[in-house]
C-alpha cells in the first residue's frame, strides 16, 4: 500500500490526471445536483416560467440553461468532449453573473464566478487522461 501512495504522489502525470478528474466530477456533480436537476423538474413538469436574459424567451431560456446544467455537465463528469461541452457552461455561467446578477453585489454572483472559474480552467487544461472517450 505505501507504495502505490509514494508512486501515486511522486508522479506528476499521475497527480496531474487525478486532480483533473476530480475537478471534472465537482464541477460537474455539483451543477448537475445543485442547479440543473430544478430545470430539469421544471421543463419534466411542463412549467416553463424562467427569466428571460438574453432575449430568446423564458421557454428557449430554461431549455438552454437545462441543456448546459444538466447534459453538459455530465459530459464534463464523463469527460467525452469535454473542452465543446464547457464552453455552453462558460457561457451561461457568464450571463449568470454578468447580465442576471450584473447589478447586484458580489455575493451574489459569486457562485456563478467560482463555477465560471473552474469551467476556464478545464478548457485550459483539458479533461486529463482520465475519460471516456475524446476529450
Amino acid at each position: 500500500m505505501n507504495r502505490i501512495l509514494t508512486f501515486m504522489l511522486s508522479s506528476k502525470g499521475v497527480q496531474h490526471d487525478l486532480a483533473l478528474f476530480i475537478l471534472r466530477l465537482v464541477m460537474g456533480g455539483f451543477m448537475v445536483y445543485a442547479h440543473g436537476t430544478r430545470k430539469m423538474m421544471k421543463l419534466l413538469n411542463g412549467n416553463y416560467e424562467f427569466a428571460d436574459p438574453i432575449g430568446v424567451g423564458p421557454e428557449a431560456s430554461l431549455w438552454l440553461t437545462a441543456f448546459a446544467e444538466v447534459g453538459c455537465s455530465v459530459l464534463v463528469i464523463a469527460g467525452f468532449y469535454t473542452r465543446f461541452a464547457l464552453i455552453p457552461l462558460i457561457i451561461c455561467m457568464a450571463v449568470i453573473a454578468f447580465v442576471v446578477h450584473g447589478p447586484d453585489p458580489f455575493g451574489d454572483k459569486e457562485s456563478a464566478l467560482m463555477y465560471m472559474a473552474g469551467y476556464i480552467t478545464l478548457f485550459l487544461t483539458g479533461p486529463g487522461k482520465w475519460r471516456v472517450g475524446k476529450g
